[in-house]
């Protein structure tokens, strides 16, 4: 279904044909990292409806959904911004039942969210198939880490320093910008525009 036109929706087509004439065929995985609060599941949502305007298979995923529960968490020490940052997401989780078999492509299923960080449950895991050329995008804090960033095709930082403490240690070891095929300033989610690294 074709998408209103809007200065945003504008924007995200420009971007997603820039990353379609880097990574057209098969199986393709876009990165959305950014600080705590800033538009990145919404800029996922809106970047997933203009591939799928354009007949791509499109799955959708949050770190969200491999959050580790609040025991699991709390087996690594005192709850502290540093342990969240180190230790509050399942990242074996994320690679085994998504990044992995999403890779293989083929019959080989996939899921796309594994836990419920608000019910702090886990949840009844939906193995999805999709055709050999599918589009996965994934949005989420520390998302472009250096132990993560090889894994995606694509990344993308949303704009702006962090102000939370997790987000501070994550922006110290390494700042999602650098590693990001793409920053965009979002701070006007109606008008993104790109950024680029010497006006950062």
């Amino acid at each position: 279904m074709r998408l209103v036109t809007t200065p945003r929706v504008t924007f995200l087509r420009a971007l997603a044909d820039e990353i379609l004439q880097h990574h057209g065929r098969g199986r393709m995985i876009v990165a959305i990292d950014g600080p705590l609060q800033s538009g990145k599941t919404a800029f996922g949502d809106d970047l997933a409806a203009v591939f799928g305007e354009r007949d791509h298979a499109v799955f959708r995923a949050s770190m969200e959904g491999f959050h580790r529960s609040r025991a699991a968490q709390a087996a690594f020490g005192a709850d502290t911004p540093a342990r969240y940052y180190a230790h509050g997401f399942d990242e074996s989780a994320l690679r085994r039942v998504l990044v992995e078999p999403f890779r293989l492509g083929g019959s080989t299923a996939f899921v796309t969210r594994v836990f419920d960080p608000a019910r702090d449950a886990w949840v009844e895991p939906k193995w999805l198939t999709g055709p050999h050329d599918a589009i996965l995008v994934l949005d989420g804090r520390f998302v472009l880490r250096d132990r993560l960033a090889g894994l995606w095709d694509y990344r993308i930082a949303l704009d702006g320093d962090p102000v939370d403490p997790a987000d501070r240690l994550a922006y110290a070891e390494g700042d999602p910008r650098i590693a990001a095929s793409a920053v965009v300033d979002n701070r006007d989610p109606e008008h993104p525009r790109r950024r680029f690294l010497d006006s950062c």
